[in-house]
């Protein structure tokens, strides 16, 4: 196990604990995301966008400002939720329509997040300065914080 998959399989539990019987939707996401963006793996954004009247809207995060409604298919968040699965992106510059909230972010993994019904209600994006930061292994961790906000918290709106 490399040093990425001990720091994951450490947080996975942790994560786990910190909304375990918790209902209140801002708070989980608010904590899911300060524990993502402090623990060590070099997130230079981490939040959630929820869906919300027809668009993303920014939630609960940790980092600079951000990007406030993003459409349906438009950049890497909005590709995420049409297609309903995770988009890595090594080089944010080389992706079509990537919405540049910061010119720092260089590389991005967003994450559906779907309700206990399977409808995606909201994505995990995270951001890093390096390129090509995130891979397999992002993805099949933060697949697993995600799974665990959406059976924890009913994001339905």
């Amino acid at each position: 196990m490399n040093d990425k998959q001990q720091t994951y399989a450490e947080l996975l539990p942790q994560i786990a604990a910190l909304v375990e019987g918790e209902k209140e939707e801002m708070s989980v996401l608010a904590n899911v995301a300060a524990a993502l963006h402090t623990a060590p793996l070099g997130f230079w954004w981490t939040g959630f966008y929820l869906v919300r009247q027809g668009e993303l809207r920014l939630g609960p995060f940790q980092g600079p400002v951000a990007c406030m409604h993003i459409g349906r298919g438009r950049g890497v968040c909005g590709t995420c939720w049409q297609r309903e699965q995770t988009v890595i992106v090594p080089d944010v510059e080389q992706f079509p329509g990537h919405i540049a909230c910061s010119a720092a972010s260089r590389s991005e993994i967003v994450v559906p997040v779907k309700n206990r019904n399977g409808a995606v209600v909201g994505v995990l994006d995270i951001d890093s300065k390096e390129l090509s930061a995130f891979d397999k292994t992002d993805q099949y961790y933060l697949e697993q914080v995600v799974a665990l906000v959406g059976k924890t918290v009913y994001v339905a709106h």
